[in-house]
């Protein structure tokens, strides 16, 4: 749309009809949505965030919203976004993907936002990606299966190849062996992520012995998977179960007696789910993930103390889930520093070879996706100890 002052007359000399022109151009343009209506060096910018305030995920929303509004405070402090202070409008991410992306639509034409950061599962991704339709910018913050190009996304999160690529080797050197076990909820993420992990296994010379896959949602004990695994004696249990899944099969795992002999490697263990299995289950358990919470960074304990300062003891439980979306919030301040523009063309050349500061340390954005450290912890009971650090670990992502 051109601007408001290429719509009136530069003469002084106006007729009526010029007049109602002009007035006419103004209201279009006062009512336009924010992605297309220029913005007063005073308005809020506007960004909607989605977070888990129902559903499955519904133990990470308190920690999301608090990570994400830490974001906006440490940006606002620094001057804002393109000099604007930044307002979250939040919305639930819990709910069945159609009404989530009918949200999202609301966020743009009601709330007037001009980006969306999301920590949901990926049909909710696909969901909001469809409405969205690259119009403005949408950062997507969680663990997720990796392969989305779809326009004017940006991905924070860990994928499948810098969970894999560098701590299967380790797995293998503690385990003392080569034989793999996958178990994992049936949905793209878990199967994406065994199918790469069989490609790495078949590099190091090891083999995969069965794999099983369990419904989502449904109250699986894990009974019969695990006499499998006491049966076939594998020397490494890969998991890619999420949730109340992962607690169930961790302990049914340790009510079998195999933890002395078996080790576990989980692609999405973070603390709220160890707490969960409990300290009598997590021997030999381990976890691969881009941020544990009690990192010993200084950008984490900064981080950790911002919010101990506001919620006190209080202050929700942070995990990589929860985190992520104020990595998002650094992440736009970042890159729009360099484009002066949320327009997409702008947005998108800036945000190429983007490094930023987070509580993980430093991440770089390449092709739409996120270099970051990777750390393999082990659990100590019902805490993680991180036992090896890879740094700046490639996404091996290729969006353009």
């Amino acid at each position: 749309m051109p601007s408001l002052e290429e719509k009136v007359p530069t003469s002084v000399k106006m007729t009526r009809r010029d007049l109602v022109r002009a007035a006419g151009a103004a209201a279009l343009a006062i009512g336009a949505p924010a992605i297309i209506r220029p913005a007063l060096a005073a308005d809020a910018l506007k960004i909607g965030v989605l977070v888990a305030d129902s559903g499955p995920a519904a133990l990470f929303g308190p920690a999301q919203r608090a990570a994400a509004e830490l974001g906006a405070a440490t940006i606002n402090a620094k001057g804002g976004i393109l000099g604007r202070q930044v307002e979250i409008v939040f919305a639930d991410a819990g709910a069945p993907p159609a009404e989530v992306a009918k949200s999202a639509v609301k966020l743009m034409l009601s709330d007037k936002v001009e980006m969306i950061f999301g920590s949901h599962d990926s049909a909710v991704r696909q969901g909001v990606e469809n409405v969205v339709k690259g119009k403005i910018p949408y950062v997507y913050t969680p663990v997720f299966e990796g392969d989305d190009c779809s326009s004017n996304v940006y991905f924070l999160g860990e994928v499948p190849e810098q969970e894999l690529q560098k701590t299967l080797p380790k797995m293998v050197e503690l385990a003392k062996g080569k034989t793999f076990y996958l178990v994992g909820n049936d949905y793209v993420w878990a199967r994406t992520t065994n199918d790469k992990a069989k490609k790495y296994i078949a590099d190091l010379g090891g083999t995969v012995v069965a794999e099983d896959y369990y419904p989502l949602g449904a109250p699986n004990k894990f009974e019969n998977t695990v006499a499998k695994i006491k049966s076939a004696k594998p020397a490494i249990v890969l998991q890619t179960l999420v949730g109340g899944d992962n607690v169930n099969f961790n302990r049914t795992f340790a009510d079998f007696n195999l933890s002395d002999d078996i080790v576990r490697l989980s692609c999405l263990l973070e603390e709220n789910t160890l707490i969960g299995i409990g300290k009598d289950a997590s021997k030999n358990l381990y976890s691969s993930l881009g941020y544990f919470a009690d990192l010993d960074l200084p950008e984490n304990k900064a981080f950790i103390g911002e919010l101990t300062k506001k919620y006190g003891d209080k202050a929700p439980q942070q995990c990589t889930i929860s985190k992520g979306l104020f990595d998002a919030f650094v992440f736009a301040a970042a890159v729009t520093t360099k484009s002066k523009s949320l327009a997409a063309k702008e947005f998108a050349a800036a945000a190429e070879g983007v490094q930023f500061e987070t509580p993980s340390g430093s991440m770089t954005m390449t092709h739409r996706h996120t270099a970051k450290n990777i750390f393999l912890a082990r659990c100590e009971g019902t805490k993680f100890t991180v036992i090896d650090k890879f740094a700046a670990v490639p996404t091996q992502q290729s969006c353009t």
